[in-house]
């Protein structure tokens, strides 16, 4: 008997954790990735911020924000005339926990702006991760990490921050 009960646990240890329900909600968020970042590009601040949770809660190269001081900022920010002109994902990866109601999104983001200060456009890329949990049958993000990208260094030098910090972006 203890060893048919140690089999069925090494068994279910050594299984894969990938199931159905894993795959369900990585393409789900895999979807809502579109949709969030297609409201940031453009601009639909109501949609955009729809998808955050209530606790949710970023770290932008000026430091961590919870949701009411990021809405307020960015809010700011697109009404004094500033635009988010194209916002391109790419190398998403997705991984999600074993019980399929939490899920880890990481991106490199590509995106155009226009700055009313310097009245000109701009193109920068950034590293952003999302964490995206389901509570009560819904999707929202509750953790952002977003942060610039940087040319990769030379092999043998490292160190130092690298580039200058962008402006307050997503």
């Amino acid at each position: 008997m203890k060893s048919t009960i140690l089999l069925a646990v090494a068994a279910a240890l050594l299984a894969p954790h990938g199931n159905a329900q894993n795959a369900k909600a990585e393409q789900e968020v895999r979807d809502l990735e579109q949709k969030y970042n297609a409201a940031y590009a453009r601009n639909d601040l109501a949609e955009y911020f729809s998808y955050l949770a209530n606790d949710f809660n970023q770290y932008l190269p000026g430091g961590r924000t919870n949701k009411q001081s990021y809405v307020d900022s960015w809010t700011k920010n697109i009404n004094a005339g500033n635009k988010v002109l194209a916002a391109d994902l790419s190398d998403l990866v997705i991984q999600s926990n074993p019980t399929g109601d939490a899920v880890v999104a990481s991106y490199v983001l590509r995106v155009k702006e226009h700055s009313v200060r310097t009245n000109s456009d701009g193109e920068s890329e950034y590293q952003e991760t999302d964490v995206w949990f389901k509570r009560r049958g819904e999707w929202k993000v509750v953790h952002l990490n977003y942060a610039p990208k940087r040319a990769p260094r030379p092999q043998g030098q490292g160190g130092g921050s690298g580039q200058g910090a962008p402006t307050q972006n997503h």
